[in-house]
């Protein structure tokens, strides 16, 4: 996979002619409405022609192993697919097998950088003596290019049928899915969620699901509700029995706790809770994950901070979701929703707390636009990032990239001459927090929220990871 720049002058043929790929491959990738018209300065996904296929209307596995010389069993393997698992439009499914054959003049070079791989991968996979001696005529395999193995979870607001809807074509690159929310109640019982289809569309495509508790009141989070349940052992014993209740009832495979503006002094009543919670919930085969606020030191000053202990969750629950994202909140001033420079201070106080192998960084699929000058009191607008790109297309506007921040953004006017600014997620900003995973070597990633539109991500995902499943 690369991902292409959009230049004056670029055309879809011209950018399909220089990377040897088709139109309609960049066209699947990318989710394009409209192949005719794109943006100064977006960013495109360029699948490689020969390791990567994006699936299109009327493609079966059959016939995309046909295609490639490869049987289904292959690329069922290569991709976590089993014999029943449907594939779906817009889907990136890595061809694990290549056959090239030498053709007079060529070098393994030549070859390796035709495909994207390596000389050293191709003599190893073909068993080469001399990398310097090839046949005119010799038949090499050339080997998919090894990915890391992370795990990765999605939180999703959507229920019911329209949520099922939501998650169902997404599930090959979910680890985990995490319906949002339950809500504990001042008596220690849990609110209701409609998210039955979610979980028997995730248990039926090997994706676990979560049951995610907030102490949420009214919509927001609530430190009093939260210190009522801390600082009362039996109201404690109750909630723990009704999760347990409602995990088994309802199938979820796990629990992860969002307990967010909790009161300082709470900090040991939170930690001393979540032993509770494994001790019971352990010895069911039920995993227990946390969702922490992104801190850049242990003492960090504020009612989101404080009394989340990094090095207690790291010690105590089997993961942590750190929420990475929120820089450029709908109440505050234009900004990167998460500045890759931000992101990286929290990690650099985090590894330092929790185990790598324990850390799930958080990844927005959304962007914000802003009406400017930004004045206080007043809220931007969550977009999508497909759709912050027809926004620049309906007005005409071209899309920069900050450098500090790994963001696109961009300024419009609009019909009644009032000025925006969007800032969002693209290919580009999303591979700079993937290679951010792989320089930590983090568990995986995490996911505020499923819903809006951002097909690139799932092709970036895939480029560069395999998804574990449990």
């Amino acid at each position: 996979m690369k991902i292409h720049v959009v230049q004056s002058g670029d055309t879809l043929w011209r950018i399909s002619q220089n990377y040897g790929t088709s139109i309609q491959q960049i066209i699947a990738a990318n989710g394009l409405d409209d192949a005719n018209r794109l943006v100064l300065g977006e960013a495109l996904v360029i699948p490689n022609p020969y390791q990567q296929y994006v699936v299109q209307h009327g493609d079966s596995l059959w016939q995309i192993a046909n295609r490639f010389g490869v049987s289904i069993q292959e690329i069922a393997d290569a991709n976590q697919l089993t014999a029943t698992s449907l594939i779906y439009i817009g889907q990136m499914l890595t061809i694990p097998v290549i056959y090239h054959i030498v053709q007079p003049g060529e070098t393994l070079w030549a070859i390796a950088n035709k495909y994207g791989s390596t000389i050293s991968a191709i003599v190893q996979a073909n068993q080469i003596q001399d990398p310097e001696r090839l046949f005119v005529g010799q038949r090499l395999r050339i080997p998919e290019t090894p990915k890391p193995t992370i795990e990765v979870n999605t939180y999703v607001t959507a229920t019911g049928q329209a949520g099922a809807n939501t998650v169902t074509p997404l599930t090959p690159y979910f680890t985990y899915v995490s319906p949002f929310s339950h809500n504990v109640n001042e008596d220690g019982s849990i609110t209701s969620l409609n998210d039955d289809k979610i979980i028997s569309t995730a248990r039926n495509r090997g994706v676990s699901p979560l049951l995610v508790l907030t102490n949420f009141v009214d919509s927001k989070f609530d430190s009093d509700r939260a210190a009522l349940i801390l600082r009362n052992p039996n109201l404690q014993n109750t909630l723990i029995n009704n999760i347990l209740t409602m995990i088994r009832q309802k199938g979820y495979q796990g629990l992860n706790i969002d307990f967010e503006y909790i009161y300082p002094e709470d900090k040991e009543n939170y930690n001393n809770f979540l032993r509770k919670v494994v001790e019971q919930l352990h010895p069911e085969g039920y995993s227990v994950s946390t969702a922490l606020a992104p801190k850049v030191r242990e003492d960090q000053e504020g009612l989101l901070y404080e009394a989340h202990d990094y090095a207690a969750h790291g010690k105590i629950v089997d993961f942590v979701m750190l929420m990475t994202y929120e820089w450029g909140w709908a109440g505050g001033k234009p900004w990167a929703i998460a500045p890759i420079n931000e992101v990286r201070k929290v990690l650099d106080y985090a590894v330092t707390a929790i185990p790598r192998e324990k850390i799930l960084m958080g990844v927005p699929l959304y962007g914000r636009d802003w009406k400017i000058p930004w004045v206080q009191g007043t809220f931007a607008k969550t977009v999508s990032s497909k759709e912050a790109v027809n926004l620049a297309k309906k007005y005409g506007a071209a899309i920069s990239y900050n450098t500090t921040y790994q963001s696109p953004f961009f300024r419009y006017t609009d019909t009644s001459r009032q000025k925006h600014e969007v800032w969002f997620e693209d290919a580009r900003s999303i591979q700079a927090k993937y290679d951010l995973v792989k320089e930590y070597n983090l568990l995986g990633i995490g996911y505020w929220v499923l819903g809006p539109s951002f097909p690139q991500n799932w092709q970036v995902l895939q480029a560069n990871f395999n998804i574990r499943k449990l």
